[in-house]
């Protein structure tokens, strides 16, 4: 089974291949991973316009993941961007969230989960997020540990520590019997498990859920729905032939006038 992972490109090569490495090590036996990173987007996902810019360049490559025979791809990023797009593009190769899978497994695991996310900035779009998910009446609350992306890794120590300290605060004031880390970064830092043992309650890892989901659900062969997530019309009409053909320049500009267009778009 192959699957991708499709997200910003981290700082160093060097990051990369930690991240590969870790995701092949909680693989099953016969899955082989691949780092799919987009070369145009932000660095890091910390406000809903820097998920609108990173879909762009992650649909790209989750089409060439499909011709290139993946099993599925997952969404390098807890926040799930642009995942309808991708799934509306893809047709034989299945796409997941980090999101969306934590948040259904903490539902079979408790009766309450509290999502922590990097910023203040990212707490409405992840109610938004849960709610599509189809689990509100589930979380009870959504904090955020307020350390810059970039940052996470800097101090895993003090991260942690953070971490902890909150999520101690969400199990004695919003009665969280589950907590899912909302980052993929935190994933990557290992910091789950060292949670679980100091709070003892479940702590999921965004990335595991999401790799672990997609080894299921592809092994029984099963991808997302067409009849939920139709293939953009314009492509099979070929009134498109590429995604990028979906994208027109308009050539008239006398509606609005030359000085907009040159300075805006």
């Amino acid at each position: 089974m192959k699957i991708a992972y499709v997200g910003a490109a981290p700082k160093s090569t060097e990051e990369v291949e930690r991240r590969r490495s870790l995701l092949q090590e909680w693989s099953a036996p016969g899955t082989t991973i691949q780092m799919a990173y987009a070369k145009d987007g932000p660095a890091s996902i910390e406000s809903m316009y820097e998920e609108y810019l990173a879909i762009s360049g992650y649909a790209k490559g989750m089409v060439r993941l499909e011709y290139e025979g993946f099993d599925a791809a997952i969404v390098g990023c807890a926040g799930d961007p642009g995942i309808d797009a991708y799934r509306e593009l893809c047709t034989n190769m299945l796409v997941v969230g980090p999101g969306m899978s934590s948040f259904h497994a903490a539902a079979v695991l408790g009766r309450k989960f509290t999502l922590l996310t990097v910023a203040d900035s990212m707490i409405a779009s992840s109610y938004e997020l849960i709610q599509k998910s189809g689990l509100a009446s589930m979380v009870t609350s959504v904090r955020a540990v307020n350390i810059p992306v970039l940052e996470l890794a800097a101090n895993r120590e003090e991260t942690l520590e953070k971490l902890v300290r909150i999520g101690r605060e969400a199990i004695e004031k919003d009665r969280a019997d589950v907590l899912v880390l909302g980052c993929m970064s935190m994933a990557f830092l290992q910091v789950a498990e060292d949670m679980q043992k100091l709070l003892e309650i479940p702590v999921i890892n965004p990335a595991k859920a999401a790799l672990k989901l997609a080894e299921s659900l592809a092994s029984c062969g099963l991808k997302q729905s067409k009849a939920a997530f139709t293939v953009p019309p314009k492509l099979p009409s070929e009134q498109a032939n590429t995604i990028e053909e979906l994208l027109i320049k308009r050539e008239n500009k006398s509606t609005l006038g030359e000085s907009y267009y040159d300075n805006y778009l």
